[in-house]
């Protein structure tokens, strides 16, 4: 990478720092530590062990990043195992409150900016979290969650997953009443994780902005965690962001059958496909010792981004960079101190200065504002929805599903 791009790259980055859609790093810590912050403590180096700590995020440029509270589909209390998540990032905010800063608005973003800390912000990964009541709902908006992601991997009873069969056809009535009171709340609607269809139902229900919180471009790499064209060309009128990944099994057409054989060699050595524990990264270095992995580079995000901006435009993309959620990253993104290379890239592909400040700070900021302004003036005329599933869709034999 040219210095001189880099040395432009880090300016833009002390002004405007990224604004990160999506890290892993609390369902990490519960995986390897069961939580013992000591024992990953994140003030230093903790590069053997996590793609996330404090200098490496300093390096990185981060100055806002969503902390994802996900927890998996298939546990049997997914509802308590989301608040130990939440109070994990609470955790970390209380040991390092001069690099870390929580934020619960747009506001607070800028103050945090102001102050040179890193705005703190939740969101949940899977509307199985929610148990299909939005009681539930409400109880995560006040506990500081910013965005749902309405699926994770699998349908829940309401939604329809990228990655599972169809279900109830993209939202239910009753997936459609979980749109409009995240609306009320102010809560993002985020669209990464579902179907196509259910991409659609949202943008057709929702009155605010969404967010893909870490997806890229279906047309670039066809996989269905992606963006399709005609939803990307639908967010100028939302007003929403895409906000591109990392993750190589969606950005690098070569990565996809790779990734699938190796999951399929996680699961037949009885590991989750997701898992990231040193015991389940010696079975991924095994496997790709005998089947070497195609290798996804900056380059390969930067084309991403470069169609996104041709069909959606430069005020609605964003970063989400799925840090400690995935096995593998790109060269040159490695971990969270990689955000310079990606603007340094864009920066050479003729990227100006303020379309770079919309794409790391300034389009996340304002969405997450218009949710607010939003919510304000639907809270003047309604109150909050006690609808259920089954009054709203039926009986529908069942909730969410595995994955």
């Amino acid at each position: 990478m040219p210095s001189a791009s880099l040395d432009d790259a880090r300016a833009l980055l002390a002004e405007f720092p990224v604004v990160d859609g999506h890290n892993d790093l609390p369902w990490a810590l519960r995986e390897q530590v069961r939580y013992d912050l000591g024992a990953r403590d994140i003030a230093g180096d903790r590069s053997a062990h996590l793609h996330t700590d404090i200098p490496r995020l300093r390096a990185g440029g981060v100055g806002a990043q969503f902390w994802s509270v996900y927890v998996r589909a298939d546990l049997p209390d997914a509802v308590p195992a989301t608040l130990e998540q939440i109070d994990c990032v609470r955790q970390l905010l209380a040991r390092h409150p001069e690099d870390l800063a929580p934020a619960l608005t747009a506001a607070d973003m800028e103050t945090a900016r102001g102050q040179g800390r890193i705005a703190s912000l939740m969101g949940a990964e899977g509307g199985h979290c929610i148990a299909d009541s939005l009681g539930t709902l409400r109880g995560l908006y006040d506990l500081g969650v910013r965005y749902l992601t309405l699926t994770h991997n699998s349908n829940v009873a309401w939604a329809d997953s990228a990655t599972d069969e169809p279900g109830v056809g993209g939202l239910s009535a009753f997936g459609r009443e979980v749109v409009r009171e995240m609306n009320r709340l102010g809560m993002l609607v985020d669209l990464s994780h579902v179907a196509a269809t259910t991409m659609r139902d949202a943008l057709d229900t929702t009155s605010a902005p969404v967010i893909f919180s870490h997806s890229s471009a279906r047309a670039v790499c066809d996989h269905p965690r992606n963006i399709p064209d005609d939803v990307l060309e639908r967010l100028p009128a939302n007003g929403g962001v895409a906000m591109v990944t990392f993750v190589p099994k969606f950005v690098l057409r070569e990565a996809v059958d790779w990734t699938a054989a190796a999951d399929e060699n996680m699961r037949a050595h009885g590991f989750h496909h997701l898992d990231t524990t040193a015991a389940g990264m010696r079975v991924h270095a095994a496997f790709e010792e005998d089947h070497p992995r195609p290798v996804a580079t900056v380059s390969t995000v930067a084309d991403h981004l470069d169609h996104m901006r041709e069909v959606a435009g430069v005020d609605h993309l964003g970063i989400g960079g799925d840090y400690d959620g995935t096995a593998f990253t790109p060269d040159g993104l490695r971990d969270v101190s990689g955000y310079p290379n990606l603007i340094a890239e864009l920066y050479d592909r003729g990227w100006s200065r303020t379309d770079l400040a919309k794409l790391t700070w300034q389009n996340a900021v304002r969405v997450l504002g218009a949710a607010e302004d939003t919510a304000h003036a639907l809270r003047a005329t309604r109150g909050p929805s006690n609808a259920t599933l089954e009054s709203l869709d039926g009986d529908v034999g069942g909730t969410s599903g595995n994955g």
